[in-house]
């Protein structure tokens, strides 16, 4: 092993991503006479060493395949790190006899890390989850010419060459223009700006406001023509109907027969004429 070959937890890319970098890309590349031997120990002889070696030579290629998806507003360290997680799984699969370069074999297993890295974290709401999303995804950010919609000449032409429909295309289209957008407005949102939060605008689907005046429409009308029910009652019936139904502290029988000098089963018969001629006068109320 040569010494240009630095210690693995020396080579991981973090705050100082320069300076990872300019150490991976001080690697030596290997011969293919000397891959073919690295591989070979790794594939015949599981000899970890080998397989050290063969996946530090190539850490500058994932960092350019890295550099590929600068567009997804996600951090390169994040994006290399996912990629040498594919180039381990490449370097654990490759097959010496099979006459593959290994950075050309290991190219589909770092993109492949990649792309599942960017789907987790691109957007909260996933915008891919099947086979023909994905290639959609990846595929119509490099095929539009610019920043305006797709006409449907482009449309098209994107939907016969990844072999997709156009309208799979247009959706898409719409989801990578999309933003997330926090529910709430951030506190340090001005007045002018914190409108804007979905918390203000998003339809509550519960809230009709046809119903709403509809119902406090009827609770107006039916404290009206209680009190005017009320009102047309003898001063005992309505005392009593306060104080056994209206009261925060209700009044038993044999309380508001003390009271009237009757007995309990006087004030319940009260009680129920009162009842009925409140049920009888609201009814012929006109709604």
């Amino acid at each position: 092993m040569t010494n240009s070959l630095r210690p693995v937890d020396q080579l991981v890319p973090g705050a100082n991503l320069a300076a990872y970098v300019q150490s991976v890309g001080s690697i030596p590349i290997l011969s293919i006479d000397r891959e073919r031997e690295l591989a070979k120990e790794l594939y015949y002889e599981s000899n970890l060493d080998a397989a050290r070696e063969l996946v530090m030579s190539h850490l500058r290629f994932v960092v350019h395949i890295a550099r590929s998806y600068s567009g997804y507003g996600l951090a390169e360290a994040d994006l290399i790190q996912e990629g040498n997680v594919g180039l381990m799984k490449a370097v654990k699969r490759y097959n010496p006899e099979k006459g593959v370069r290994l950075v050309s074999f290991a190219v589909h297993w770092i993109k492949a890390e990649m792309h599942e890295y960017i789907l987790r974290n691109w957007r909260i709401v996933k915008v891919a989850t099947t086979k023909a999303q994905r290639k959609l995804f990846f595929n119509l950010r490099s095929s539009k010419k610019s920043l305006t919609w797709l006409n449907p000449t482009e449309a098209q032409a994107i939907a016969d060459d990844l072999g997709v429909a156009v309208h799979e295309v247009h959706k898409m289209e719409g989801r990578l223009s999309s933003r997330d957008l926090a529910f709430d407005s951030p506190l340090d949102d001005d007045d002018e700006r914190s409108w804007q939060a979905p918390q203000y605008f998003l339809e509550d689907s519960q809230a009709d406001p046809a119903v709403e005046v509809e119902s406090r429409d009827f609770q107006q009308n039916s404290e009206a023509q209680l009190h005017a029910a009320l009102s047309d009652l003898d001063d005992r019936s309505r005392d009593i109907l306060a104080q056994r139904w209206l009261a925060e502290e209700k009044s038993t029988l044999h309380e508001l027969a003390a009271q009237y000098g009757v007995s309990a089963e006087r004030i319940r018969q009260l009680e129920k004429n009162a009842m009925k001629k409140l049920r009888a006068a609201i009814a012929e109320t006109p709604q």
